[in-house]
């Protein structure tokens, strides 16, 4: 079991290649921000990508793109309530699930269901604080509150991963998808924060993407250089 997990950790970088750049890519700008950078100047960064209504309205391109480099969590703080959440998101979503995805469907299909959860999530998301601001439901603080993060790309790629697992195993695998935001949520009116309607939302996303005329067709096309995935790689149990 050892030398299969050690053997396992010195092919990741050439079997998800892509993902493998974007994990050291994700833990590099995390450095910067927590050790590289004072914490003003974090902050204000921080709040220059964030994905709030008012970054959206006024530069939608770099609040979208340029929230999918940060993580929001903790790799060192294993008491705070973040270091479970990196574990699901960094861990899971990234390390697991979308080297997996990459793997099965090739970088380019793996990564567009990435952004397709980070940014169809994060304007789905946007258009329900829109409705709840209008009728009360949330804070106005809610409109420029601090949101980045790769947690709803993930969540969409750990979803679209449930017709992969084996068929005793997906309901327990999309209960604990859907389930583990919805335990932390908190709730001031008829929704729940925002963050845990992202994070339903990007499942949602992600579970549509896994029917299996969806998921057919994302196994089967040609990847990048017009070749095909493995056939291994291909079954369904």
């Amino acid at each position: 079991m050892r030398k299969r997990l050690l053997d396992a950790l010195r092919a990741y970088p050439s079997r998800s290649p892509v993902t493998f750049a974007y994990l050291c890519l994700l833990l590099l700008t995390h450095a910067w921000i927590t050790w590289g950078l004072t914490a003003d100047r974090a902050q204000t960064l921080l709040h220059y990508v964030s994905t709030d209504l008012d970054n959206l309205a006024d530069r939608p391109g770099v609040a979208l793109l340029g929230s999918a480099l940060f993580f929001n969590g903790t790799l060192t703080d294993v008491t705070s309530l973040l270091f479970p959440a990196t574990v699901i998101t960094l861990g899971f979503g990234v390390c697991c699930c979308l080297a997996w995805a990459e793997q099965r469907w090739g970088p380019l299909r793996a990564f567009v269901v990435f952004l397709t959860g980070h940014i169809g999530t994060t304007l789905l998301t946007a258009g329900v604080i829109t409705l709840a601001l209008r009728h009360g439901w949330y804070p106005a603080e809610v409109r420029d509150t601090l949101d980045y993060g790769i947690s709803y790309g993930t969540q969409t790629v750990m979803a679209a991963t449930t017709a992969a697992v084996p068929r005793w195993a997906r309901l327990p695998w999309a209960a604990f998808v859907v389930g583990w935001p919805i335990a932390g949520a908190e709730w001031a009116g008829p929704l729940p924060d925002f963050t845990t309607v992202g994070h339903v939302l990007a499942a949602a996303l992600g579970f549509l993407l896994a029917l299996p005329p969806v998921a057919r067709r994302l196994i089967r096309r040609p990847t990048w250089g017009g070749g095909r995935v493995r056939p291994e790689l291909q079954n369904d149990r």
